[in-house]
């Protein structure tokens, strides 16, 4: 076989033009950026897709799991009107309304006690050992020494 160039062939090729049986160095570069770069996107979009989760996790615990459910329903149904949903509820901060009633209720309780105690013990409520959920009175035992 004799080496010789084709004359069609230009006397000078680019950096970029292997020979025969030689890696392909131009390849294997765009390759390794190809995956770094697809590697990228997929972090940013689950980064963005994260975002109403990471903004909600500051406020209640309830508004945090609604979030969360309308971020994983967004994700998996590719619907982005969930996202969007999710997005403006984490900026949105629900009021607290079972604490002021939890503390009405507390309060409510603590009136009525005092008020039994002022006027006639056990009218009204029922004593303290008979309410649903309190343990039973002690039962009285008798010994041999008490008769």
């Amino acid at each position: 076989m004799s080496a010789a160039v084709h004359p069609a062939a230009p006397h000078h090729l680019p950096s970029f033009i292997t020979a025969p049986g030689e890696t392909d160095v131009l390849m294997v570069i765009s390759l390794i950026m190809l995956l770094a770069i697809v590697v990228a996107i997929g972090v940013f979009y689950f980064r963005l897709h994260a975002l109403p989760e990471q903004i909600a996790h500051k406020g209640q615990k309830v508004q945090f799991q609604v979030v969360a459910v309308l971020g994983l329903i967004a994700l998996f149904t590719h619907n982005h009107i969930y996202w969007i949903a999710a997005l403006i509820l984490a900026f949105v901060t629900i009021p607290d309304f079972a604490t002021p009633l939890t503390t009405m209720a507390n309060s409510l309780v603590r009136i009525a006690d005092s008020k039994e105690m002022k006027g006639k013990p056990g009218a009204g409520r029922q004593p303290k050992a008979a309410r649903p959920g309190a343990p039973p009175p002690a039962a009285k035992t008798k010994e041999a020494g008490d008769a």
